[in-house]
């Protein structure tokens, strides 16, 4: 059966944009890192901080070829990271797959990730100089694996209905 995978940046809109996508075309969705604590009875920070990055990676790896050789169709939300590991990004074009990238500018990210950033541990710390910087470093580093997706869709100045009626028109 058909998954959806939307991907991209923490703060581009992969859950709430997901969320209403599901609504709209009537297929579940399943966040990867809510599927990873209810598989492991962890949470991602407490994975990260028992076990260490390279425990998660393989963890989310494997939740993620779980989800996507199960026999439902699904709207799958990546992690900001998920497609930067364990060759992740060459399942993002595997078969029954739509693979969608989210792009949001770094203006956008910061506006948005500022808003919450006390929920976000890799930013909680950082003021908005260094935030910046590291959500362009970011980025930057991530972007050959973001862009294997299949489609990009750009959020900027966009509101959640339009984003979701671009993907429906892909999909469609």
């Amino acid at each position: 059966m058909r998954k959806i995978i939307l991907l991209g940046y923490m703060g581009c809109g992969k859950s709430t944009i997901a969320k209403t996508l599901s609504r709209i075309i009537r297929i579940p969705f399943v966040d990867l890192d809510e599927y990873i604590e209810e598989k492991t009875n962890l949470s991602i920070n407490s994975i990260f901080e028992k076990h260490g990055e390279i425990y998660f990676r393989k963890v989310e790896h494997e939740a993620f070829l779980e989800l996507l050789n199960s026999s439902e169709e699904m709207i799958i939300g990546l992690g900001g990271g998920t497609p930067c590991y364990a060759n992740n990004h060459e399942l993002l074009k595997g078969e029954n797959v739509v693979s969608v990238y989210l792009r949001a500018s770094i203006e956008t990210l910061f506006n948005r990730l500022s808003a919450n950033k006390s929920k976000r541990p890799l930013i909680a710390n950082k003021n908005d100089e260094e935030m910046k910087e590291f959500i362009a470093m970011h980025l930057f580093e991530r972007s050959f694996y973001y862009n294997q997706a299949q489609y990009k869709v750009n959020v900027d100045n966009k509101t959640i209905d339009q984003v979701v009626l671009d993907i429906v028109s892909i999909l469609a």
